[in-house]
């Protein structure tokens, strides 16, 4: 097999923590990369989902909790953390 050499420019962290997770899977960066684009020739694409994740339940509740709160008048507001904090015995 020839192989050809090509640069592709990553940010640093990205390549030091996805190269640690390679390590120990026993791949080497290139590897993996050629694995990834020998699947994109077999799926003739991305071989995975491309999505925004989506939010669980409980976040979704959360985010409506906190739309009323903004909205509500009555809604009690602490004029800093520590306000709070020392209500809720922190």
């Amino acid at each position: 097999m020839e192989t050809v050499a090509t640069n592709i420019r990553i940010d640093k962290q990205l390549k030091e923590q996805s190269s640690q997770v390679l390590e120990g899977l026993g791949l080497s960066l290139s590897g993996a990369i050629n694995m990834f684009l020998r699947q994109v020739i077999l799926q003739d694409g991305l071989p995975f989902k491309v999505e925004y994740p989506k939010p669980s339940r409980s976040l979704k509740k959360a985010i409506k909790e906190g739309e009323k709160l903004i909205k509500d008048p009555k809604a009690k507001t602490y004029k800093t953390p520590q306000e709070l904090w020392d209500e809720i015995g922190l």
